[in-house]
């Protein structure tokens, strides 16, 4: 029989209902909403699984990225370490940790921290200024309860925006659920991020949206192969996430008239999904592939896409650390490198006594 679930889980859930019932629809997913940086995924693992991933249960807690009801057993006394090289000078580092108390549950603590670099800031005439710095910041409060084979998690968000000393502030929770099969290796995962509002704007500006996502994913691997898949449906609230550019020119037809791009419900369907594969060679390496298809449609050039959307990763257990690795391609010039490194610090804690 299951068990009624924690208030503080309704509470948080009737919140983001709340959050999320303040942010405005808008008609494109990118380019029009704040703090769209809380969408890039953190970690080795998440960008190896296409970017996306609300169903891969294991011991890694950066997961709780993609959905705080991945938070387990295995996780607990797990700290986690990522490191992102993105293109140019584009940084990210993140940390998370996972511990679980006997009255108040189980709870996941993770900072990311993302930096644009420096920029050179000139006046009207041209004359230099000096340098800038851009980054973005966001310390998250996961939390989950499990009955059964049910799940139910929340994360509580704090982000905060800087470009040249001016700031933005914003609140944010994600709520998800996870289902996992009693006998094989199979779930169903369910996740709303991003539902907020942004408390303090930029200096001169209004109030935007939050880049919010409703995630549906399933993931299973089959009885007797070392394979596990995953797939994922992304931006669920809205049908239609295709952006064309009123800029770019079409092919032309055989009377010379330009042939405008028009969007096809087959397109509109696919961007909306992640697609990603896990080869379980041992219980200490395991190779990694995603492929998204909403990166791979909008970050093409007009004559190429070279490897936008497609991901490749590995992890490596070694002793008590585990490493993953992934790289994701994210333009014809170059992609993005993840790097996570964890350890239980509490059987570290144990042999030190």
């Amino acid at each position: 029989m299951i068990r009624p679930l924690r208030p503080r889980l309704f509470l948080l859930s009737f919140l983001v209902l709340g959050l999320g019932g303040l942010t405005p629809a808008v008609a494109q997913i990118g380019g029009q909403q704040a703090f769209s940086f809380l969408n890039l995924p953190t970690s080795a693992k998440l960008a190896g699984l296409g970017g996306v991933n609300v169903s891969s249960r294991d011991a890694d807690g950066t997961m709780l990225y993609g959905n705080p009801a991945l938070l387990n057993a295995d996780m607990d006394g797990r700290l986690a370490l990522g490191y992102v090289d993105y293109l140019a000078d584009i940084k990210q580092s993140t940390a998370v940790y996972v511990f679980n108390t006997k009255k108040a549950g189980r709870f996941g603590v993770g900072l990311t921290y993302l930096s644009y670099g420096n920029f050179e800031q000139f006046d009207a005439a041209g004359n230099s200024l000096g340098q800038f710095s851009v980054n973005e910041y966001a310390l998250s409060i996961a939390d989950s309860y499990t009955s059964g084979a049910f799940t139910i998690g929340g994360t509580l968000k704090l982000a905060g925006s800087g470009i040249a000393g001016n700031h933005s502030f914003a609140a944010l929770a994600d709520v998800g659920g996870l289902f996992k099969h009693p006998e094989q290796d199979f779930t169903v995962g369910l996740v709303v991020r991003n539902a907020g509002i942004q408390l303090k704007p930029y200096d001169g500006a209004d109030r935007e949206p939050m880049p919010l996502d409703v995630e549906l994913g399933t993931s299973f691997k089959p009885e007797h192969l070392p394979l596990r898949f995953s797939f994922t449906a992304h931006h669920l609230q809205r049908l239609d996430i295709v952006y064309l550019d009123p800029n770019q020119r079409g092919q032309l037809d055989e009377n010379g008239e330009e042939i405008k791009p028009k969007k096809s419900l087959g397109d509109k369907i696919a961007r909306h999904f992640v697609v990603g594969g896990e080869l379980l060679l041992s219980k200490n390496l395991n190779l990694r592939v995603g492929y998204n298809h909403l990166q791979r449609r909008e970050l093409r050039l007009e004559n190429t896409s070279g490897g936008a959307g497609f991901s490749f990763g590995v992890m490596l257990r070694v002793s008590q650390f585990q490493l993953d690795y992934t790289h994701a391609g994210y333009h014809a010039s170059g992609g993005a490198n993840y790097f996570t490194i964890a350890r239980n610090l509490d059987s570290l804690f144990k042999k030190s006594q």
